[in-house]
């Protein structure tokens, strides 16, 4: 009878330990909300951008796909023929913030990572040093509703450039 008695006592303190620790753990998760500042710096990119000119068409369409992730579109068209196209994942894990893209064609059709290294109210930029080109990447808002988006790195020993500026579409 009195192991019955001890064994109901155990479980009860027992029921009641863990029934304490995982309401103080939905305390704590209640009170310690993640914030995704670094994502947030980059909302500014939400929409469709799109640059019309004599070499060709360029566009970019950015949505929010999550409060930690941005997923977007790359395309050049030139006359009917999509040249070069990606898509671009910027998600943010931990404190860091990474550009990632998959070019169509390109390192095997894996993404490659881009780390924050800087960034401002306007202006993102990401590098990845051991990218063959573009080690960086660089966007930044001109205005409300203008961009330039700029790769640049070395190519053969060479420093090399190219800047992409985009009016909002929508």
């Amino acid at each position: 009878m009195i192991k019955t008695i001890n064994c109901i006592l155990i479980l009860i303190a027992a029921t009641t330990i863990l029934s304490c620790s995982s309401s103080d753990k939905q305390k704590v998760n209640e009170n310690h909300k993640i914030t995704y500042r670094e994502i947030e710096k980059a909302s500014w990119l939400i929409g469709k951008w799109e640059n019309k000119s004599s070499e060709g068409n360029a566009s970019e369409i950015w949505e929010k796909k999550n409060d930690s992730t941005l997923a977007g579109i790359s395309n050049f068209i030139i006359g009917e023929d999509t040249v070069s196209s990606e898509t671009i994942s910027l998600e943010q894990n931990s404190n860091k913030l990474f550009y990632i893209p998959t070019v169509k064609g390109q390192n095997n059709e894996q993404p490659v990572r881009f780390v924050l290294t800087s960034s401002t109210n306007n202006q993102l930029v990401f590098e990845n040093p051991e990218h063959d080109f573009p080690q960086k990447i660089t966007y930044t808002q001109i205005k409300n509703d203008y961009l330039l988006a700029e790769i640049s790195g070395m190519i053969n020993g060479k420093q090399n450039s190219r800047q992409f500026p985009m009016t909002r579409k929508r």
